[in-house]
């Protein structure tokens, strides 16, 4: 299988119709890049959700330890793990109510991209959603 990305105007309605986002492997330190990209997310208008077992909160919103923890609805679930990762993210991302799967740049399986396809979801990899969103929709959309 080869895969590629929705074109783009396929992500910036992504982008536009999301609401809330749930950051796997989001960091409270404010050092770490999934600190800053979900900060960026957070003051463009989107409610982020931190999913982390090492932490309790992040940017102000209580922190789970995994997806099928979250209790809420979730657009977005942004991945910042490393790609060996990703299979078990895919399976417990399939158990969600979300239908988008968004991997960090240099984040990547074609395996997983493959399952959760099947499994009907819409998946991004290898981009970041901060770049995705300034270039797409910009700061006036949100």
């Amino acid at each position: 299988m080869v895969f590629q990305n929705p074109e783009n105007e396929e992500i910036r309605d992504i982008l536009v119709k999301a609401k809330t986002i749930a950051v796997v492997g989001l960091s409270d330190s404010p050092a770490r890049t999934s600190y800053g990209v979900s900060k960026a997310m957070q003051q463009a208008g989107y409610r982020i959700i931190p999913v982390n077992p090492n932490v309790t909160e992040v940017l102000g919103e209580k922190a789970y330890p995994s997806l099928t923890d979250v209790p809420d609805e979730i657009d977005i679930i942004n991945i910042f793990r490393r790609s060996e990762f990703l299979p078990d993210l895919a399976r417990e991302a399939s158990k969600t109510n979300a239908r988008i799967f968004w991997t960090q740049q240099g984040v990547y399986d074609v395996g997983a991209a493959a399952y959760l396809e099947q499994e009907g979801f819409t998946v991004l990899m290898d981009l970041c959603i901060k770049v995705a969103h300034s270039v797409l929709v910009g700061s006036s959309n949100k």
